[in-house]
């Protein structure tokens, strides 16, 4: 999805985002903040489009076809 076409990535969200986590602590970050936006913003692009994701499969099963019956 083109840039211009992304949801917008809100201050609030970014500045919850841009707490690190243990993990990121661990390594550190130079700019927590711009992290935290283009976490969210691949994030966002993710959710609205199933096939955003790299090497993204859809598969379209119900639980009847993964589950054996008991």
């Amino acid at each position: 999805m083109p840039r211009d076409q992304r949801p917008d990535v809100d201050d609030e969200r970014v500045a919850d985002r841009a707490v690190l986590l243990p993990e990121e602590q661990a390594v550190g970050s130079e700019n927590p903040e711009a992290q935290a936006r283009a976490i969210l913003e691949e994030s966002d692009e993710r959710t609205a489009s199933r096939d955003a994701a790299p090497d993204s499969r859809v598969e379209h099963r119900t639980s009847d076809e993964v589950t054996d019956e008991v």
